[in-house]
């Protein structure tokens, strides 16, 4: 059962990390580029809806087990160019038949979600063939010195987080999945702090 700070207070801290300048810069360079019916996974505040342009996107549900988070997306749901419905559901366990979606944004998601390669094998279930995933997410630093920071500080950071990790190999995830990585890109974020300012960023599709 979550605690009254996971329920309550977790979601406005993520919004406000979640939504800062730099990385909304992040998510304006992939949610773009999404295409047709959209599946966005762990769609939270909805940080992403302003993004999602009607030239190409149909329709997009957003999944994410923080009804308190959806709560707070609602303004910005509401300005968005797309029709996006949230679904309560666990990555993990997506409620969608195989081949339901064109699209897939996945936005600083993995770092977080307890099994994220069982994610990934869902995405690509519910996607279609040649469907197209985006990604953008914070993860585990190149440079040996910042990973041994990442290291020590995983499990503090997960418990003031609401169980997100700074040393997640993102790339190494997706190339151990049924999606094939076609871009990607990595650089520390700007006036953030290098222990948790990696970014990486791209798009992968399924064959």
């Amino acid at each position: 059962m979550a605690s009254l700070y996971e329920k309550y207070v977790l979601p406005r801290v993520i919004n406000c990390a979640c939504g800062a300048p730099a990385v909304l810069r992040q998510r304006q360079k992939v949610v773009p580029m999404a295409r047709g019916r959209v599946l966005e996974l762990g769609i939270g505040t909805g940080l992403n809806a302003a993004y999602y342009s009607s030239t190409t996107v149909s329709s997009v549900v957003g999944v994410d087990p923080s009804r308190e988070s959806w709560a707070l997306a609602q303004s910005k749901t509401a300005l968005a160019q797309v029709p996006i419905e949230y679904c309560e559901a666990s990555a993990e366990e997506l409620p969608f038949a195989d081949n339901s979606f064109d699209s897939a944004v996945i936005t600083y998601t993995l770092c977080t979600i307890p099994d994220p390669q069982q994610a990934l094998a869902e995405v690509a279930r519910v996607l279609v063939p040649g469907g197209l995933v985006l990604i953008a997410e914070h993860a585990l630093a190149p440079d040996a010195s910042v990973q041994v920071w990442q290291n020590r500080l995983d499990g503090l950071w997960g418990k003031i987080a609401g169980g997100c990790h700074i040393n997640r190999n993102i790339r190494a995830l997706l190339d151990s999945s049924a999606l094939s990585v076609t871009a990607w890109q990595g650089m520390y974020l700007p006036q953030t702090p290098k222990v948790a300012g990696y970014n990486v960023w791209g798009s992968a599709v399924l064959a």
